[in-house]
């Protein structure tokens, strides 16, 4: 029988360490090309965020965007793929929706529809995007 993984969320930012956690991502196959700087600022200017951990080794992170009335965007949902199937990710996003309670929840996934619909996501064929400029092509990146 194997053995279960303990691990902790918590909201913690001045826990992580951005250079690290930049490079778990991209070890990962999980980066999006920003600086861990500006990886930073992405959860420092979010209202909600949630990471994981494995005693002090970070196992996941997510982040929730809100206008704190009725709407939120959930973005950024990762799990360290050695870990994944393990309640990581549920986790982290059942933290994130306890914290916008009566809010409607918006994500953009390619290919975790069925891990989103277990937590009660529902699928809407309607999503549109725009970049405005280039995408990661700001101050923050630079």
């Amino acid at each position: 029988m194997a053995a279960s993984t303990t691990f902790v969320v918590d909201d913690l930012i001045d826990r992580v360490d951005w250079v690290a956690a930049k490079a778990a991502l991209a070890a990962d196959n999980f980066d999006n090309g920003r600086s861990p700087e500006a990886l930073r600022l992405s959860f420092v200017n979010s209202q909600h965020v949630a990471f994981a951990w494995i005693q002090d080794e970070l196992v996941g992170m997510a982040r929730l965007l809100s206008d704190g009335v009725g709407n939120a965007f959930l973005v950024d949902v990762w799990s360290l793929s050695t870990h994944r199937r393990k309640g990581i990710g549920s986790a982290l996003v059942r933290h994130l929706v306890e914290q916008v309670p009566g809010q409607h929840i918006g994500l953009q996934t390619d290919d975790a529809q069925p891990f989103y619909a277990n937590l009660g996501f529902q699928i809407d064929n309607d999503y549109m995007w725009h970049v405005s400029g280039t995408y990661l092509s700001n101050e923050a990146n630079r």
